[in-house]
């Protein structure tokens, strides 16, 4: 019971810690640190960073057409369906004690502890619980846009607490567990459909098989229906969404219709095409880095076995090279969790530790500098209070 606890305090330190600092600065309105210039608007510039408002604008008026008219953002209500509603739910449900901005800040942190714990078990399947705990803490700071989007107002903690989770039990053959964790997914962000993807075609390739080396009356008393139903929650959860935009926005593919906020162009790579609207600059060579590390954690899980995690990050990293957004990093952290297990072997060396302490202070110099500046302009703060 006491390791129990020690772990768990463990796992609450890794992850409030990390954040606390990036806050202290904006909190106290610090000028500058390292040189770098600093807002003076407090904690304001946490809340105001992309997409937090926004979220709050939907926990308060649930896409409702006439309620979103009375903020002072000029986008159509459509746009706001590109947010699905499990996070927003989530702010307001907490805005009653907290009020809406820090209760999204609350949900965000709270996810984060959620996500880091799913991280920390998962992980134990591959390694003794002092390389857990060490691969924990990296997750916790690495890589750094992680670190942002859980200290800011932000979906992806909740999406990749429950990503993480789902693939654990899937991983367990628990597939029931597995289906309401990615359903849950499904509520929070539209990528969440990608893990029905992976899933379907592991189970259905791995029956596919029994039936080409058995015989069919011998190979089907093993498809076990049952696990397909189970990961069909997950398009199930997309099915609720999109009622929820049919009741009201009157639009059942109103997701479809939100604007350009989906990101997804043919050929591939089309991210190098610096004249694209969400990339807008020609200096994206680290964009290789990102395909790098994705082929060669791919290949890692493939030649270790790990069948069902290189299903995922196949399925997850393929949907990337179609992905024109120069924020390409946030879109591959669904990801990065596995690429964990992939590299373990090199994360838990004495080199990379001492490599990641001196990191350490690139990741957070780079935090500050991205949250400083990834701030919506907001005229009227008033609805959203």
């Amino acid at each position: 019971m006491a390791l129990k606890l020690k772990v768990f305090f463990s796992i609450l330190a890794i992850s409030l810690i990390p954040t606390l600092l990036i806050w202290i600065p904006f909190f106290f309105r610090i000028e500058s640190i390292w040189k770098i210039p600093l807002p003076k608007n407090g904690m304001e510039t946490i809340v105001a960073n992309y997409d937090g408002p926004f979220y709050i604008l939907v926990s308060k008026t649930l896409y409702n057409p006439k309620m979103v008219g009375k903020f002072s953002f000029t986008l159509p209500a459509e746009y706001y369906a590109a947010h699905f509603p499990l996070f927003p739910l989530l702010i307001r449900l907490f805005s009653y004690t907290f009020g809406s901005p820090y209760s999204m800040l609350f949900v965000t942190a709270t996810s984060s502890i959620l996500a880091i714990f799913f991280f920390y078990i998962f992980t134990n399947e591959f390694t003794n619980k002092k390389n857990a705990l060490w691969l924990t803490f990296i997750f916790s700071v690495f890589p750094a846009r992680w670190l942002i989007v859980r200290s800011v107002g932000s979906a992806e903690p909740l999406f990749l607490a429950m990503i993480i989770a789902s693939v654990y039990f899937f991983r367990k053959n628990k597939f029931f567990l597995a289906g309401i964790f990615g359903l849950l997914a499904q509520l929070t962000k539209s990528p969440g459909i990608l893990l029905f993807i992976a899933y379907f075609l592991f189970l259905f390739i791995s029956d596919f098989k029994r039936i080409i080396i058995e015989t069919s009356q011998h190979a089907s008393k093993k498809i076990e229906l049952k696990r397909y139903l189970s990961i069909s929650l997950i398009p199930l959860g997309l099915l609720i969404v999109f009622l929820i935009y049919k009741i009201q926005l009157k639009d059942f593919f109103a997701y479809f219709h939100s604007g350009d906020n989906i990101h997804l162009f043919f050929p591939p790579f089309q991210i190098f095409n610096y004249s694209s609207a969400w990339v807008g600059t020609f200096w994206l060579e680290e964009i290789i880095f990102i395909y790098l590390f994705g082929f060669l954690g791919l290949i890692n899980l493939i030649n270790k076995k790990e069948t069902p995690l290189a299903w995922v990050v196949g399925v997850f990293f393929t949907s990337l090279l179609f992905v024109s957004h120069r924020d390409l990093m946030r879109y591959a952290l669904p990801i990065v969790p596995f690429l964990f297990s992939a590299f373990s072997e090199t994360l838990v060396k004495k080199d990379f530790k001492l490599i990641l302490l001196i990191l350490l202070i690139p990741i957070y110099l780079f935090s500050l500098s991205f949250i400083s500046q990834n701030v919506m302009p907001v005229s009227d703060w008033t609805p959203l209070l």
